[in-house]
């Protein structure tokens, strides 16, 4: 695992602890507006303790070692780095929730509960391909988004990037790890927001604005296209104090249609 005390650079803001989530879509089972899987993390975690939150975590070295090894294979189509993290959403979501996604092979909910045993052994994802003679699939998920509070005075700044997965259809097991998360959900993105309007859930700032975008797409394909037409971009969300109050403010061109919040009400992790 990773230090979780992040290192100061030369401008003076901290370095980010590398960080990778997956938003997964499912159709929803009424035909209404598609759902996300979101997780409530343990009260007991230093960062984000019992917010709601995408499945998602630290990049481990181990998966920097296989991002080297997929990257040399893949001929160009992904960097080292980039192949990493993609990496370790795909260990970090089967860990916390038990999908196997971002992968191929021999996959059914009884290979999918075996594999998240091992991996809970190993901490690594290296050793569960060896033992079911699974495949990384990365085309599976797409980039989506990257934010890297750091400007915030918050004790641990991830510079994390987003994902977006699509199961379909049908009924899928997951269960919470009961280690980092306590509970796992399906909601559609409205229905998220709308539960933290009157406090059944809590949000940080990035997971709002996500959200705020996903309620954007009626399916999984809109939201796709709009991952695919818009250039990734590194949101660094920056405190603006010329109006009456301060706001938080993100970038104006990267697919979010709100873009600041009044400092007063942010919920920072």
């Amino acid at each position: 695992m990773t230090n979780n005390t992040p290192k100061t650079g030369e401008t003076g803001a901290p370095d980010g602890i590398p960080a990778a989530t997956i938003i997964i879509f499912r159709n929803a089972p009424d035909g209404g507006p598609p759902q996300v899987l979101m997780t409530v993390r343990s009260r007991n975690m230093a960062f984000a303790g019992g917010m709601a939150v995408f499945p998602g975590g630290r990049i481990d070295p181990a998966d920097f070692e296989l991002g080297e090894k997929i990257a040399g294979e893949s001929a160009g189509a992904l960097t080292p780095d980039e192949a990493a993290h993609q990496i370790g959403a795909v260990r970090e979501t089967l860990e916390e929730t038990g999908l196997a996604l971002g992968l191929k092979g021999d996959i059914s909910a009884k290979t999918a509960r075996e594999a998240r045993k091992l991996l809970q052994e190993t901490k690594t994802l290296a050793p569960v391909l060896d033992a079911f003679g699974w495949e990384l699939d990365l085309d599976q998920i797409v980039p989506f988004a990257r934010w890297f509070p750091q400007n915030e005075k918050i004790p641990r700044v991830y510079d994390t990037r987003f994902y977006l997965a699509n199961l379909g259809t049908g009924e899928v097991e997951v269960s919470a790890d009961q280690a980092e998360n306590t509970r796992l959900f399906w909601v559609s993105a409205k229905g998220a927001l709308e539960m933290a309007d009157t406090d059944e859930i809590k949000l940080i700032f990035p997971t709002r604005r996500n959200l705020e975008r996903l309620a954007l797409f009626a399916s999984f394909e809109e939201a796709r296209a709009q991952a695919e037409a818009i250039p990734v971009k590194t949101i660094i969300p920056k405190i603006d104090t010329v109006g009456e109050k301060p706001v938080l403010r993100i970038l104006e061109d990267a697919g979010y249609p709100v873009t600041s919040e009044a400092l007063e009400t942010v919920s920072r992790a």
